[in-house]
């Protein structure tokens, strides 16, 4: 009789509607078992999930499941990230609402992820948008005001002006805006900040306290902050060059072991220096205002040209009062970072030395790298960046760099000038403070006003939410908010008088710096519920794209400490263990004239060459390479259409067994018809055997013959080792053990006979066991295959199976035998057999006697447990 296949369709959503009906996934604080907060970075709902969404959702899913089998009070939420420009882009373009764009993707995305089978609470969902989160949110803005740590000045932003908006650093890409593609200018505008530095050292040093995080993200956290340790030091201005007013410019320096190497100093064009000297320099002023048309970021600076106008100042060397040397503004120094001043040493700092190449400007070695010779060793077009000694330096010579700068250090911190020190000790960062203001509509609006007599205020906590107003037009570009009639009028909370409010909306990456916080608690009065913040937090695993590394979490582990001044929570950090995935990747497929997308190609071979055709025009089209799938490339693969065809558990065993889970995954159709075989062999391996066993409750032991041990051992080790697999997030392999556990099982299950009652009872223990370990993987096919075996209640709620150590131990082991470093044969001894034993037994075996021909073997080494390697 052939076995009726398995049928997803039918089944997944019937599973689907059991968990449902059973709030199986309902999380309650006070319910029993140690806590475990599992959650995937939340998306934006852009319309649809994509592959990437499957897999990032699936690998949480795993953790949380197995959590909850192994007693864990699980809590996995889900939310949405649901604020900023593609909404605003989407209403301008299709003449529809933001907020009814974003709520239709919301429920289109809802329903695809449900369709995932995924053990989502969905109780505590909410989106960014929704008023009651964007109301608490305004509620911190306002504590993290009284506490000093949001505060407004001007400052020098990117500025896109097609989208006519302020853009974060990592938002500008090779000097462009990251949706528009417009040029970034550099403006002065007033802007709202948050005091991210004041944590600085504690949001560095505190890195080393989160092993659970991924070695690269710390550095990149670190590298991020930029901890540098050196001198504040001033330079007096030679007074005949000297600007009326200005005496001194004061750099900040990491490396003043290298001063008898200076040829220049730079100063940035937004600079006091520089703005005294342009008043009489016409090419400078021009050259001040060409520098605002670039972008303030970090990577735009380093990329562009690197160019100066000199001033005709110059200033005196601290270390010796007859040298001189000419300043600069240069297109290179930001104001933003340390001083906005800076020494050049070209011959030590490859952008100092292209300047000084350009500029004409002398280059002179101070430190020498080891073995060279001090009179030949010159610096030609490559700076020389590493340690050696210092020399050409005049008491400096000799001396190790370290030391170099300790000499300088006390030298300059005694010396005095202009009634000062010349030089103090800094611990600078290259971290600013967070610039949150942002000049569009479909953003969390910032709960301030202003007003003519009192000036800046903030709104009373009681007349919360400033709500966006829904009439609102997008027929202009810029921000509705600042031309809408009546939204803007408000009343001053302190005087009565007439205020208008603020029409920057804060930056979305202010909604998804606390929103794991809010899931502890989503329908509290305040931002958190501190109890219920403490008992859950931190997130014990988070999970989300490397692409997030930096900013996201910097900004989430600032608000935690933020939060906690504030007295909403009582937190360290907020994520305990972190995890990055690797992306879905494809083939892409291109005919002359556009990409084609895989759905529209067939394969074929010719002359034992794969060969691909348009199914659409038959026409014969070009594979190109393995790319992250985009909408521009067309190399994506609709989750729905697989889905639809092979079932939701197919999609996620594949994304979870194809390669490591920090590793991309190469999407294929064969793989993911590979898995689909697999589903089904699954079932038919539980479906035939399930009428040659006990029932489900019988008082069925497992006999001790060898088969019935066979089955017990196999089972129960592979329990083991996808118990230890997924605790390290392994999924891979663990897949891997499912796969060679149910071969074991098929051939063990082929030589039971009828009436041996012990083999069928170990038979009965080893497909519960099986059921319940692939059900974090695959949810629903565990639930049909734990009713084909009759087993009470859901595979999602049954407890992970326990395990018998003694069934873990080898009595025996069986050793690969090796004639001259070639295996010949194996040979199977007791477990704790010795050296002496194993010789004895190998030059028993008829193919080791034979070869040796009746003489000793020149050697024989016996690796205990591994190996034996008969030299003949």
């Amino acid at each position: 009789m052939t076995t009726e296949r398995y049928n997803p369709r039918t089944a997944e959503p019937k599973w689907q509607k059991a968990w449902a009906e059973a709030k199986l996934f309902e999380t309650q604080t006070d319910a029993a078992g140690e806590k475990y907060y599992v959650l995937e970075m939340f998306p934006y709902p852009s319309g649809r999930i994509h592959m990437g969404h499957v897999r990032n959702y699936a690998l949480g899913d795993v953790v949380a499941r197995y959590k909850r089998a192994k007693g864990f009070n699980v809590l996995h939420p889900m939310g949405w990230d649901a604020f900023g420009m593609p909404a605003e882009n989407a209403a301008m373009q299709n003449k529809v609402h933001p907020a009814k764009w974003t709520y239709e993707n919301i429920d289109t995305m809802r329903k695809q992820l449900k369709s995932m089978g995924l053990s989502l609470d969905w109780s505590r969902e909410f989106a960014t948008c929704d008023v009651d989160y964007y109301h608490r949110q305004q509620m911190l803005f306002l504590d993290l005001l009284a506490k000093g740590l949001a505060y407004r000045k001007k400052s020098k932003v990117n500025w896109d002006p097609v989208d006519m908006t302020v853009l974060a650093n990592e938002q500008v890409i090779d000097g462009k805006g990251w949706r528009s593609g417009a040029e970034v200018e550099s403006r002065e505008l007033t802007q709202w900040f948050f005091k991210i530095t004041d944590f600085a050292e504690d949001l560095s040093t505190a890195l080393d306290r989160l092993p659970e995080w991924p070695e690269k993200v710390r550095l990149m956290q670190k590298n991020w902050i930029g901890k540098s340790e050196g001198l504040m030091l001033r330079w007096a201005l030679a007074k005949d060059t000297a600007p009326a007013g200005i005496d001194d410019v004061t750099v900040f320096t990491t490396r003043p072991d290298t001063l008898y190497g200076a040829s220049f100093i730079a100063v940035a064009p937004d600079h006091p220096l520089a703005a005294k000297a342009a008043e009489s320099n016409p090419a400078l002023a021009a050259f001040i205002a060409e520098t605002r048309k670039t972008g303030t970021t970090a990577a735009a600076i380093e990329t562009a040209e690197k160019k100066g106008v000199a001033t005709g100042i110059e200033a005196v060397h601290p270390l010796d009062e007859s040298w001189r040397v000419p300043v600069y503004v240069a297109n290179f120094v930001l104001m933003e970072y340390g001083t906005g001043a800076v020494f050049g040493c070209p011959a030590h700092d490859q952008r100092d030395l292209d300047f000084a190449r350009k500029y004409g400007l002398p280059v002179r070695p101070v430190v020498l790298p080891p073995h060279e010779d001090p009179v030949a060793f010159s610096v030609a077009d490559k700076a020389y960046v590493d340690d050696g000694v210092i020399y050409n330096s005049a008491f400096l010579d000799g001396k190790t760099p370290d030391e170099a700068f300790e000499a300088v250090a006390e030298r300059l911190e005694a010396t005095q000038l202009f009634g000062a020190p010349q030089a103090s000790r800094k611990v600078n960062y290259r971290l600013r403070d967070w610039g949150i203001s942002r000049q569009r509509y479909w953003g969390c609006p910032i709960p301030v006003l202003h007003c003519e007599s009192c000036g800046v205020v903030p709104e009373k906590r009681e007349n919360l939410p400033i709500v966006l107003p829904e009439d609102i037009d997008f027929d202009k570009p810029g921000n509705p908010l600042d031309r809408h009639p009546t939204w803007r009028k408000a009343t001053c909370p302190q005087c009565g008088g007439d205020a208008s409010r603020e029409t920057d909306t804060m930056d979305t990456f202010v909604d998804s710096s606390w929103y794991f916080a809010r899931f502890t608690a989503p329908r509290a009065d305040e931002p958190t519920d501190p109890q219920a913040a403490n008992a859950w937090l931190p997130v014990d695993q988070y999970i989300g794209g490397i692409e997030h590394a930096i900013l996201h979490l910097l900004y989430s582990r600032f608000f935690v400490r933020a939060m906690r001044e504030c007295g909403h929570l009582d937190l360290d950090e907020p994520f305990k263990g972190l995890f990055t995935q690797g992306m879905v990747v494809h083939e892409t497929y291109r005919d002359r004239r556009e990409w084609v997308p895989p759905v529209d190609v067939r394969f074929s071979e010719t002359e034992g060459k794969r060969v691909a055709t348009r199914i659409s025009t038959n026409a014969p089209i070009e594979i190109g390479g393995i790319e992250k799938m985009s909408k521009s490339k067309k190399n994506v693969v609709d989750p729905d259409d697989i889905i639809a065809s092979y079932g939701a558990d197919t999609a996620r065993w594949f994304v979870l067994s194809d390669s490591p889970p920090d590793r991309d995954v190469i999407w294929s159709e064969a793989g993911v018809e590979g898995a689909h075989r697999f589903v089904q062999r699954l079932w038919r391996l539980f479906v035939d055997a399930a009428p040659k066993l006990p029932a489900a409750g019988a008082r069925a032991t497992p006999g001790s013959d060898d088969l019935s041990l066979n089955i017990r051992k196999a089972v129960h080790r592979t329990v083991a080792g996808v118990s230890d697999d997924i605790e390290r997030l392994a999924f891979n392999k663990a897949i891997a053990r499912v796969h060679e556990l149910v071969n074991q099982l098929s051939a063990s299950f082929g030589r039971m006979e009828a009436g041996n009652g012990g083999a069928t009872a170990a038979a009965r223990e080893a497909l519960s066991m099986l059921a319940r370990i692939v059900a974090p993987m695959m949810p629903h096919l565990a639930e049909a295959l734990w009713e084909v075996l009759g087993e009470p209640g859901l595979a999602a709620s049954a407890p992970w199976p326990q395990i018998d150590r003694s069934l873990l131990v080898d009595d025996q082991v069986t050793l690969p035998i090796q004639i001259n470093g070639k295996k010949r044969g194996d040979l199977t001894v007791p477990a704790d057999a010795g050296k002496a034993d194993i010789e004895q037994a190998v030059l028993a075996l008829d193919f080791v006697r034979e070869a040796l021909a009746g003489q000793a073997p020149k050697r024989l080494v016996v690796v205990p447990g591994r190996i034996v390697n008969v030299v003949v």
